[in-house]
């Protein structure tokens, strides 16, 4: 099952980035290495995508990590709502991404603006979708948002996991709250933050559906990933050969890059 699910298609995306094929064609026409030579000195398109991708999943990984663990160590205290309160922020997770982005859509547009009415303040009035740099951060915003859910559960599941025997001990001997979490209960969560750090990488740089629903790409291509861009040239260009090409480089960067967070990651975990 696993061959014909990835595998295969692998070698069959690895022999169409050597052609040239409109996917119309009976025959795809073999040109050998034409389509990465587009691509590395002909078209430099493809690298500005890469770059908001980059960019894109470095600040998703920071702010998904850090908001779901800052809110998961208040949510493993004995508070009345906690249950309550863990069912409402992983709402958003299982809600679908195309849902999410229309509904963010209507936020930044109609709602902001009729926010600004009553309000009036000048951060509501701002074309969050309609500039380049604000469409990047609005990407972001709703990114961490829709996924914070999963993070947070992941990290709870960490917190609970360390006996409350060393953080006991450690009141004894007099460590302070900053202390006690520093050298005890981050260290201890490096499986749960190595898990979680893969995950955000992966869901960085694959990010897709919530773009196409909130920018299509825009303004002027500045919000374009790199699987957006790929989907294009493919499906909708019908360039299959090129959109091909462009899928392995990318898959080559994504191996690389998960395995260098991996091999950080785990160097830095401390096992019970």
């Amino acid at each position: 099952m696993v061959s014909i699910t990835i595998y295969l298609p692998f070698l069959i995306s690895s022999y169409y980035s050597l052609t040239e094929w409109n996917g119309i064609d009976r025959e795809a026409k073999f040109i050998g290495l034409e389509n990465f030579k587009t691509i590395f000195f002909e078209n430099n398109q493809f690298f500005d995508v890469l770059i908001f991708t980059g960019n894109y999943t470095a600040l998703f990984m920071l702010f998904s990590n850090l908001f779901a663990l800052i809110i998961a160590l208040v949510l493993v205290q004995k508070l009345k709502t906690a249950k309550l309160l863990r069912g409402i922020f992983f709402v958003p997770y299982i809600m679908s991404m195309i849902i999410v982005g229309f509904i963010w859509k209507f936020i930044f547009s109609q709602g902001f603006a009729r926010l600004y009415e009553i309000t009036e303040l000048g951060l509501l009035n701002l074309s969050w979708l309609g500039n380049s740099e604000l469409a990047f951060y609005s990407v972001v915003l709703v990114g961490v948002w829709q996924q914070l859910g999963f993070y947070i559960v992941l990290y709870i599941a960490g917190l609970q996991a360390i006996p409350g025997d060393l953080l006991e001990a450690a009141t004894v001997d007099g460590a302070n709250i900053f202390q006690k979490f520093f050298k005890i209960t981050l260290p201890l969560l490096g499986p749960s933050i190595t898990v979680c750090m893969f995950m955000s990488l992966t869901r960085g740089l694959k990010v897709f559906d919530i773009i196409l629903a909130l920018t299509q790409g825009g303004p002027g291509g500045s919000t374009y990933s790199a699987t957006l861009d790929i989907y294009r040239e493919a499906f909708q260009y019908n360039n299959y050969g090129l959109g091909s090409a462009k899928a392995i480089i990318f898959f080559i960067i994504v191996l690389i890059l998960t395995q260098i967070v991996l091999k950080i990651s785990r160097r830095n975990e401390v096992e019970l």
